[in-house]
């Protein structure tokens, strides 16, 4: 067995080759967070310049800006980095204002909610 030496630096796991370029964090409640890498630590801890939220629902999106953004490693799922010069989603998403998907994902969670309590109110008829 060998150690990875100098020719096989790009399989470094480590976040300091995503410093200076911009990252998708995918955070533990679901949100997924869109920025340039400014610094870390060992916790994974990361601070984000020019955060912007990207909110999806169905077919629609909006990027909420939060500016400088500190992220606390315990809640990051994912990092992975951008590339600028692709397309980051696919043509038939539309990009709507800020209270337009908000609306929406509000909508989204209400009709997730009335699945739940329609599901608790049938329990009693056990088909099995």
């Amino acid at each position: 067995m060998s150690w990875a030496g100098p020719e096989d630096i790009y399989l470094s796991t480590s976040l300091a080759s995503y410093l200076d370029k911009k990252l998708l964090i995918l955070l533990r409640d679901g949100r997924k967070l869109m920025g340039t890498l400014r610094s870390f630590d060992q916790f994974a801890n990361a601070v984000l310049e020019g955060a912007c939220e990207r909110v999806v629902v169905g077919d629609l999106y909006c990027d909420i800006p939060l500016g400088l953004y500190v992220i606390r490693g315990e809640n990051v799922v994912l990092i992975g980095e951008l590339d600028m010069e692709r397309e980051e989603l696919p043509p038939h998403m539309t990009r709507v204002p800020t209270e337009e998907i908000l609306r929406a994902q509000k909508a989204e969670r209400d009709a997730s909610d009335l699945k739940g309590t329609m599901r608790k109110r049938m329990e009693f008829l056990d088909m099995d």
